[in-house]
């Protein structure tokens, strides 16, 4: 088996939206050329065989896309996307033709979005509308992780959902089966990790270096895919290799922490997410 379950490679930190429930970055505006995504994909491909275009910014603004992805499936990888949903129309046939493409993740919470463009009706049908052609060809899951937070529309997007595709669909504990390789996903709202917000508390857990390792644009190492900031640093992917990286003590250090429920990084002692994956652990 490979190191990591997935590992996210940031191909450019630029989005076309603003939601309210996404950080966004400081980090200056940057996307990965062909030449630059080009040399990250040996170091890749030994240590994964899941390959996510996300951690900041929206994939489908990247113009070099279909590049991407036929690279990334001539090197043996499989390649999960996860977007806001309005360029799905426009990358429909380039998503479909790839052989490379595993999964599309649709974040449905971008309906908090305060700039959407068009309105919430085609919205949705524009998602709804790729699902459906997708049907049986990719895995696409629907996400609606605003269980807590912006529910007010919830029940008109499961309305239109079920235009697309009719019930019954089969309940699961996360969500439901909605059709062939399509599913809806419920989760919770959670606060992103930020080293002002207040310390949620010491003892924590997370997958982060056990089962993925995020590279941002700038080729940037970081531990989790929620390290939006690049605030935990582990070296450059540029200018080195996951074998060197993974040795330092910074690294060890984090992992240890994990182990035991801890929190090495002042970061993780500020994420939401790691809280909750620690109070499931103990129940």
């Amino acid at each position: 088996m490979k190191r990591f379950n997935k590992i996210y490679l940031e191909i450019s930190n630029i989005c076309n939206l603003a939601c309210r429930f996404c950080p966004g970055t400081r980090r200056a505006p940057r996307a990965l050329s062909e030449q630059e995504f080009a040399s990250l994909l040996p170091k890749i491909v030994p240590y994964t065989d899941y390959l996510y275009f996300h951690l900041m910014g929206e994939p489908l603004c990247h113009p070099q896309l279909k590049s991407f992805l036929d690279m990334a499936g001539d090197a043996g990888l499989k390649v999960i996307i996860t977007t806001n949903g309005t360029l799905l129309s426009e990358n429909c046939d380039v998503l479909l033709s790839s052989k490379a493409l595993h999964k599309v993740n649709i974040s449905l919470h971008a309906f908090e979005a305060n700039d959407l463009k068009v309105t919430f009706e085609e919205y949705l049908n524009g998602c709804f509308e790729f699902g459906k052609a997708a049907t049986g060809e990719k895995l696409v899951v629907y996400r609606l992780w605003n269980h807590g937070g912006a529910e007010a529309k919830n029940e008109m997007i499961l309305e239109t959902m079920e235009k697309y595709f009719p019930k019954p669909w089969c309940d699961n504990s996360r969500g439901s089966r909605i059709a062939d390789k399509t599913y809806l996903d419920y989760g919770d709202k959670f606060d992103w990790p930020d080293m002002a917000a207040p310390d949620s508390g010491y003892n924590v857990f997370c997958y982060g270096l056990r089962d993925q390792i995020g590279v941002l644009a700038d080729g940037t190492v970081v531990p989790c895919c929620l390290d939006h900031e690049g605030d935990i640093p582990l070296g450059n992917l540029f200018e080195q290799s996951f074998d060197d990286i993974l040795v330092s003590s910074r690294a060890k250090n984090i992992i240890d922490g994990f182990t035991n429920g801890k929190a090495a990084e002042l970061l993780c002692c500020c994420c939401g997410y790691a809280k909750q994956k620690f109070k499931k652990n103990l129940s």
